[in-house]
């Protein structure tokens, strides 16, 4: 079914910043859909990427275009230890191989594993596991790892050496990695061991290299949350799709 909106802003605004801004896709997915004649405006097909939307006119995206933005995949994976999520170098196994039919919690389409489209939407080193995103969409993964992103992310990670107030304070706010200061965290502790993180940003190694900087040493760092959407009770090496549901709320609508 084709997708139709009236555009209700004030001022003109390019179709591709608009599209992008209403999570209907990236400005470079809203620039190859103009490209291949799937924008129209108030009956006319648009033509010029830079084309502006005036207050009052209706877009509409044909058949096609809405069937491809529909059938986007986003793929929730609990990641164990010894899978990278990024590219894979030497004998790295990719988080992406266990998207296997056979490993599937719930249904999925039959061509799924064979897709190579599926980037992940933020880091979970080879040593950590739990929460990971891999997906096609590019409106998701400017909301979950773009330069301007807010999401929290939550971790459980277990320390060895002393926790005391001061490591806790400087975990939350005082730290810095690479000459930059990192953001607030909030860090709490939870049994003897044992700390629960959430982080607004995600450098290289982040939690890891903020402990050693306290003098603690990560044994074992489990992702649990990433905004609205929780790990929950996906067994380990498991995938089920994201549903709708999870990427309107993660769109924050």
């Amino acid at each position: 079914m084709a997708w139709t909106r009236i555009y209700d802003g004030d001022e003109p605004q390019r179709v591709n910043k608009w599209l992008a801004q209403t999570g209907v896709c990236s400005r470079r997915e809203a620039e190859a859909l103009i490209a291949e004649g799937a924008v129209v405006i108030d009956g006319e097909r648009v033509t010029d990427v830079g084309r502006k939307i005036e207050p009052g006119q209706t877009l509409t995206l044909n058949d096609r275009a809405s069937a491809k933005l529909d059938s986007q995949i986003t793929v929730v994976i609990n990641k164990p230890v010894g899978y990278v999520s990024s590219q894979p170098e030497g004998d790295q196994i990719p988080a992406a191989r266990l998207i296997r039919p056979e490993n599937l919690i719930g249904s999925a389409p039959h061509d799924l594993d064979t897709r190579a489209s599926l980037a992940p939407l933020g880091r979970l080193d080879q040593d950590s596991h739990g929460l990971l995103i891999l997906s096609e969409d590019g409106v998701l993964a400017k909301i979950v790892i773009g330069p301007e992103s807010t999401l929290e992310k939550e971790y459980l990670v277990a320390v060895s050496g002393r926790v005391n107030r001061d490591a806790i304070t400087k975990l939350r706010h005082g730290l810095e990695l690479d000459g930059r200061h990192l953001k607030p965290a909030k860090v709490t502790l939870e049994t003897d061991g044992r700390l629960r993180f959430v982080l607004t940003e995600g450098r290289n190694r982040q939690i890891r290299r903020m402990c050693e900087l306290v003098g603690l040493d990560v044994t074992d760092l489990t992702r649990l949350r990433i905004g609205p959407l929780t790990l929950g009770d996906l067994p380990e090496g498991k995938w089920r799709l994201m549903t709708p549901a999870e990427r309107k709320a993660m769109a924050g609508n």
